[in-house]
Parts: structure tokens; sequence; C-alpha cells
């Protein structure tokens, strides 16, 4: 089934953006997704909006969302420290997504999750404003998970083969 969706007025994208907020704080990210997309339809390249989008679909992941429409939003966002650190949050809410998942690889994915997201959160980090630790902060959360779940650990050497018994 197909509708034609009422388009948003330029006037009322700011509070457009502080629903989505609210939706995404009261753990309704997909109500911020469409609110997102809506001013997006109106104003492409809203900064604001495609930085909720982008929350908002990781809020998702393990629902439905996949990390591929999230990460396509990066290119579009301008700031090359942004587009870091971003990208940082996608792989660092995809580990948390594998250790809610539980299946038994699980550890080994959330590892490297960790540890992509931690290798984004330095590269944001030699980019950032003056002032801004955000991607410290991050980059530290990531480092205090892994040091206190000895049991994310790299997954084991693939050439490895078990001796078998006669």
């Amino acid at each position: 089934m197909q509708f034609d969706l009422k388009p948003i007025s330029a006037a009322g994208v700011g509070e457009a953006l502080e629903k989505a907020e609210r939706y995404r704080l009261l753990n309704e990210p997909s109500l911020a997704e469409s609110i997102c997309l809506d001013v997006l339809h109106i104003d492409p390249e809203n900064q604001h909006a495609l930085v909720m989008l982008l929350l908002a679909l990781t809020d998702q992941f393990g629902h439905g969302a996949s990390a591929g429409k999230a990460r396509e939003l990066l290119p579009r966002l301008r700031s090359e420290y942004e587009q870091h650190y971003y990208a940082g949050i996608i792989w660092e809410r995809l580990a948390h997504s594998q250790l809610r998942k539980g299946s038994p690889n699980a550890v080994f994915a959330a590892y490297d999750a960790f540890r992509q997201a931690m290798h984004l959160y330095e590269s944001a980090g030699t980019l950032r404003p003056p002032g801004n630790d955000d991607a410290l902060l991050r980059w530290n959360t990531c480092a205090r998970i892994l040091m206190r779940n000895p049991n994310l650990r790299p997954r084991p050497d693939e050439a490895y083969e078990p001796v078998l018994g006669e």
C-alpha cells in the first residue's frame, strides 16, 4: 500500500527535531526516524536531522535496522570529526547489539566492533574541536568494557585445528 506523505513546513523543523529527540529519549526510535525523514525531505542537508536519524537507526540495532543504512548517512555529515565520531558510535552500538544477541560468536564480533569503534574514536580525537572530549570519553568507555569483560576477546586463530584422539 502506498500513501502520499504530507510535507512538513520549514517553519516547523525546529519543533519537529525537538519531538524526534524526545521520542529517542522515550525509547521510540522508529518515531524519531520518521520525523527526521520528514525534516530531511524539506531540508536534505540539515545536520541536526542527519545526526538524529543516524542515532535513531543505531537505537534500533538488533530490532531490524541495519548498520548499512546508518553508514550511508556518514558522508553527508560536513565535519570530518563528526564522520569519524559517528562511525565510531555505529561500531560501538553494533558491539552492544552483538552482546544482546548472545550468539556463540557474539563475544568475538563484539570485541572486533569495540576495537573498530576505538580506532575511529582515536582518529576523531585528533580532529576534535577544542574542549570537545566526546571521542575520548567514548574511547574510554569501550576500553573499560573490554577490560572488565575478559570473555570479550579476539577471535581465535582460524588456522587452529584441535588434535583428535584415536
